[in-house]
């Protein structure tokens, strides 16, 4: 009986508390907010592409509740921001109230056509304010938005059903209808030139018995799914060369999103990938950089014969979210490149095929999520939807004056179906490799580093001495344990290395010859 007493007494006193307590009463604000920013920088966004949505914190630190009389962009209804305040969309508020000791958020967006500016050199500075109160009482934050001009490349649209075009692909001389999104590159479009950047949205795809030629300094940016097909017969040139200033890469040729906001840097699986077809031929990749990628690069088939399929040196593969390079009973030769921090693994040649490296780092500190594959993966099968296993030659796999490695245990997997008459060679020379098999997993003569078939001068589990690999910095410093362990043989093929420095009088391991690390 006391209990429910008590708890009648409690709420009585509730609901009297609650009906004498006065409604709050806000006093117009004077001009004394504070804000998170003085300036809202919007980072630079393509012509038409909205941006990421920012914010910006309006504080009322003083005792009293305040209202905002107005807040409102001074372009108006012509500025090309947008506001949200308090969940509602414009760019004009009035009686925005704010309780003592409180804050608001304000949203901030922006979509902006550069052929409506006046655009100098293809980039334009869009600039607006939000003013909070007027008069005397006027405080103001500044917007700013660099708006940069492109070239764009996207599949046709039925404005009728709304159906976007998709890609027609001769598969076997027998003509596929897929739901790839995406389309043809016309003649015009063959030749990407470092005047512009090019946006790709959906699949770029380069005709049968063309030729895409990029230039030295070409910046290519992909929209959510999208990348560039080689189909048969066609081919993929990248003509980068040595930039002097490694910070802009002035003439490197770099793919990477359409999210150009420094959040978005890094953050992998953002596009799909370069992928070159079975039948596609002679493509050649120099001095690029390929970020952030679902894959970077897919090579399919064409294992046999010269030139190999994909020949791809002095470039950088970072940020993928499952293969920095994917080779299915493929043939690829690498020279100066550095694969780092992809979802499964950095390389993996499967089903075969025949794959040469000189000179290249494969790492892997992927932390994203858990990574279940290492750095380095060959196999020499496929199982097919009815759970056959099918085995094909891994003609040959040879790395030479390499490192392999990453923060897990083990780096590299040889992983063979044992089957008459098919082959399954690969061999090591002169390599840093991480292959620490505390528990005795592995066995057999894949995993004999004794054995020289596969195993020449191969160092095991030593310090590579990475600048920060997290970073993607894969250049080595003083103490590595790859340093001066070059092959002659393959520097003199290699005689430089990926920042265009000599290696013939001491070769080191890896795309970088050492140097001293700066004392922070």
């Amino acid at each position: 009986m006391k209990r429910y007493l008590y708890f009648f007494l409690t709420l009585t006193f509730l609901m009297l508390w609650s009906s004498c307590r006065k409604d709050f009463e806000f006093s117009p604000s004077t001009g004394n907010l504070q804000f998170s920013k003085d300036t809202v920088y919007l980072d630079t966004v393509f012509t038409d592409i909205g941006s990421s949505t920012y914010n910006l914190k309006v504080y009322n630190r003083s005792d009293q509740d305040i209202s905002i009389p107005s807040v409102r962009l001074a372009l108006g209804e012509a500025s090309n921001y947008r506001l949200s305040v308090d969940g509602i969309s414009g760019k004009t508020f009035e009686n925005i109230e704010i309780q003592a000791k409180d804050s608001v958020f304000i949203f901030v967006e922006t979509t902006i056509d550069i052929n409506t500016l006046p655009s100098l050199d293809g980039t334009f500075l869009y600039t607006d304010q939000i003013e909070f109160d007027t008069d005397s009482n006027l405080q103001t934050v500044e917007l700013v938005t660099l708006v940069q001009d492109a070239v764009f490349i996207y599949p046709n649209r039925d404005d009728t059903t709304k159906v976007i075009e998709t890609l027609t692909i001769n598969i076997n001389g027998e003509a596929v209808e897929t739901d790839i999104e995406g389309r043809e590159l016309s003649p015009s479009e063959l030749t990407f030139t470092n005047d512009k950047p090019y946006v790709i949205y959906g699949f770029a795809a380069v005709p049968e018995q063309e030729t895409l030629t990029i230039e030295a300094g070409s910046r290519i940016h992909f929209h959510e799914n999208s990348g560039i097909l080689v189909l048969n017969s066609a081919s993929i040139h990248v003509n980068g060369e040595f930039s002097s200033d490694q910070d802009i890469l002035e003439n490197e040729v770099i793919f990477e999103s359409d999210r150009l906001e420094p959040g978005f840097s890094d953050i992998p699986g953002q596009w799909s990938a370069i992928w070159l077809f079975e039948g596609s031929v002679n493509n050649i990749i120099n001095y690029a950089t390929i970020k952030n990628a679902t894959a970077g690069i897919i090579s399919d088939g064409n294992p046999l014969g010269g030139p190999d399929k994909l020949s791809i040196s002095n470039s950088k593969i970072y940020n993928s979210s499952s293969y920095g390079i994917l080779g299915r009973n493929s043939s690829i030769n690498a020279e100066n490149v550095v694969i780092n921090n992809s979802g499964l693994s950095s390389f993996a040649g499967v089903i075969g095929g025949k794959y040469n490296f000189i000179h290249c780092t494969i790492a892997n500190y992927w932390d994203s999520s858990f990574r279940q594959f290492p750095s380095l993966l060959l196999n020499n099968y496929t199982i097919d939807e009815d759970d056959n296993v099918i085995v094909t030659d891994l003609t040959e796999a040879n790395f030479s004056n390499c490192i392999i490695y990453g923060d897990e245990n083990i780096e590299i997997l040889a992983d063979e179906v044992e089957a008459d008459q098919v082959a399954f060679n690969f061999k090591f020379t002169n390599c840093l490799i991480r292959f620490d098999d505390y528990n005795d997993t592995y066995d057999g003569p894949n995993y004999d580093f004794t054995n020289t078939d596969h195993y020449v001068n191969v160092i095991l589990n030593n310090d590579p001495n990475f600048k920060d690999p997290h970073l993607n910095e894969l250049i080595i410093g003083d103490e590595s344990a790859a340093n001066d362990q070059g092959d002659i043989g393959y520097a003199l093929r290699v005689p430089t290395d990926i920042l265009n420095v000599s290696r013939l009088t001491s070769p080191d391991l890896g795309a970088y010859q050492h140097i001293t690390f700066d004392e922070d």
